[in-house]
């Protein structure tokens, strides 16, 4: 390929440069030469187009302008840069002078740099020694670039490379200024707000900067407020650009995606994503983000079908060994699903969801060394990641270290304050401190924000008859019971027939017998506690023929829903589960 591209464009040049017999004129040769060669490169001829630069022209007497020289270097050089050939590309761009030659002069060097750093790091025997391989061209740079930045020599590229490089030395306050500078200089550069979105941990620090009046603020807005977990707001931008005349951005569509996939509102990000993947049903981007969504819908042909479909596209991309992996995962092959985590890695080791997603894969496989340091380089990508924050918890409550967990699952909760899982892991680490009174706050917390997979009101319940708070606990139950059957789903027997228990014990003690006898006629439903039950039952009946009548005095605080009473059973009533389908 690299033949014919070269040929080709040699014959063109041929034609084109010797139409006039000779080489008399050389200043129209060198023009064409540059001509063919960015035509070249428009063509994705990148060999081409360094073939043609290396007949490089350096009779300094045909300077048209005062940067004809920096032209001629940049053009070699940007030929080697194209086909990453970086060291190559600085070297050709010593000494020039413009702008952007001096751009392309130290990028290309940052990137050598980091081409080496990640090298290093795939040839590194274990993870602890991946933490250790840094960019040893970042200081020089910082020196190099920190002088023209004083000397306001840089202009908006320049600024944004600045930035990164303080970023990546952990110069963070430094490089905020300089990236909102950038923004400043070159407003319409979406790299220098990306880099900023990387920055800003918090709506706070949001308030105190000075950004440029500009119509990419918004887009900003939108992508910051998503990574904020401000999806009300980040969902009002985005449908006012929408508005704006931006309907066909199929960006737009893909960020509305992810965050509708942040609050977890999971049919509706996937009815965006099938509707992506019609208007854009080439696109590899933010596709592992819809496998994610896949994966937790169990859906296995769907993500079968995308893992194949992006394979034929491009099976070299992170996102499609993400994928991939999440299929495998899918699957319960956890093995071959780190495999292609480790894969999308080597590919580019600062991808995010990689590093989580692997870190999940070596909890199932219980090494919890591995995922520590997964979950540990996730963070260390974007401190922001909850999920990171939040797997770093679980792996040290497996290890049974409550102190460590306390501290990662306070980081998880801090990025996801309404997130009702957070709440429930906290709870249960102040439970192991014995801490009660904090788990209790952190258990009703996490119901009062809506409690993704129902167990708070059962743990706040198990934590009142610890304490023996018994109406407290009542109170827990039942609502507890009115919230399963109220959203007709069917949920794992044990802690349903756990509250019916609980509850029909309470009523008899209370001598409400009624409420106990519709209470335990609910547990005979259940294996576990059938004989409990009838037992209960039986005593009833008894003290009823005794003459035992419901107590009038000892009024119970809490009754069982209408829909629960003795009369009214949710096996005739609630809809739309039908508890007589059920099979405990």
């Amino acid at each position: 390929a690299r033949g014919c591209h070269w040929s080709a464009a040699r014959g063109r040049m041929a034609a084109a440069a010797l139409s006039g017999g000779d080489f008399s004129d050389l200043r129209e040769v060198k023009k064409q030469l540059l001509s063919v060669a960015e035509r070249s490169r428009e063509r994705g001829l990148q060999h081409s187009g360094k073939c043609v630069a290396d007949f490089e022209i350096l009779d300094s007497s045909l300077s048209l302008q005062e940067d004809a020289r920096d032209l001629d270097a940049y053009t070699l050089a940007k030929s080697y840069f194209d086909l990453k050939e970086y060291d190559r590309a600085a070297y050709f761009l010593r000494g020039c002078k413009s702008q952007k030659a001096y751009f392309l002069y130290m990028y290309s060097r940052y990137l050598s740099g980091e081409k080496k750093k990640d090298d290093e790091t795939v040839d590194s025997l274990g993870p602890l020694e991946k933490g250790q391989v840094k960019n040893e061209a970042l200081r020089e740079l910082r020196v190099e670039l920190s002088k023209k930045h004083k000397a306001r020599e840089l202009d908006g590229f320049g600024l944004y490379l600045y930035g990164v490089v303080l970023r990546k030395l952990d110069l963070v306050k430094e490089a905020i200024d300089v990236f909102v500078e950038a923004a400043h200089v070159l407003p319409l550069h979406w790299g220098a707000w990306l880099e900023l979105c990387n920055l800003i941990t918090d709506k706070e620090m949001l308030k105190f900067l000075s950004l440029p009046d500009t119509w990419m603020k918004e887009f900003f807005l939108a992508h910051i407020y998503t990574e904020l977990q401000l999806i009300e707001e980040a969902l009002q931008k985005y449908q006012s650009l929408i508005d704006a005349g931006f309907s066909k951005s199929t960006y737009i569509i893909s960020q509305i995606a992810v965050a509708y996939h942040n609050i977890r509102d999971i049919d509706k990000a996937l009815s965006i994503f099938n509707e992506l993947r019609k208007q854009d049903p080439y696109r590899i981007e933010n596709m592992d983000t819809f496998s994610n969504l896949l994966y937790v819908r169990s859906m296995k042909p769907e993500l079968s079908y995308l893992a194949h479909n992006l394979c034929e596209i491009d099976k070299y991309r992170v996102e499609t060994c993400c994928v991939i992996g999440n299929y495998y995962s899918l699957r319960s092959q956890h093995e071959k699903a780190a495999l292609y985590f480790q894969r999308a890695l080597k590919l580019n080791p600062r991808y995010l969801g990689a590093w989580t997603l692997m870190g999940h894969e070596y909890m199932e496989m219980k090494n919890t060394s591995a995922a520590i340091q997964a979950y540990r380089h996730a963070i260390e990508v974007n401190k922001r990641d909850y999920r990171a924050w939040y797997g770093l918890g679980q792996t040290y409550e497996i290890l049974k270290m409550p102190f460590y967990c306390l501290y990662y699952y306070r980081r998880a909760h801090q990025l996801r304050p309404n997130d009702s899982r957070m709440l429930v892991a906290l709870g249960e680490c102040y439970e192991k401190l014995n801490q009660l009174v904090e788990a209790k706050k952190c258990y009703w917390r996490a119901y009062a924000v809506g409690d993704v997979e129902k167990m708070a009101l059962v743990k706040l319940a198990k934590l009142h008859e610890q304490l023996n708070e018994s109406e407290q606990a009542a109170q827990c139950y039942i609502k507890y019971i009115q919230d399963i059957y109220s959203c007709g789903e069917i949920v794992e027997h044990l802690e349903v027939s756990t509250a019916f228990r609980y509850l029909a014990q309470y009523y008899f003690k209370c001598k409400l017998w009624d409420e106990a006898s519709a209470c335990a006629q609910k547990c005979c439903a259940f294996n576990d506690t059938r004989e409990e039950g009838k037992a209960l039952l039986r005593q009833i009946l008894q003290l009823r023929n005794q003459g035992e009548t419901s107590s009038t005095e000892i009024a119970a605080p809490f009754f069982l829903p209408a829909s629960l009473s003795a009369n009214n059973t949710p096996t005739r009533r609630v809809s739309p589960l039908n508890l007589s389908s059920v099979t405990p």
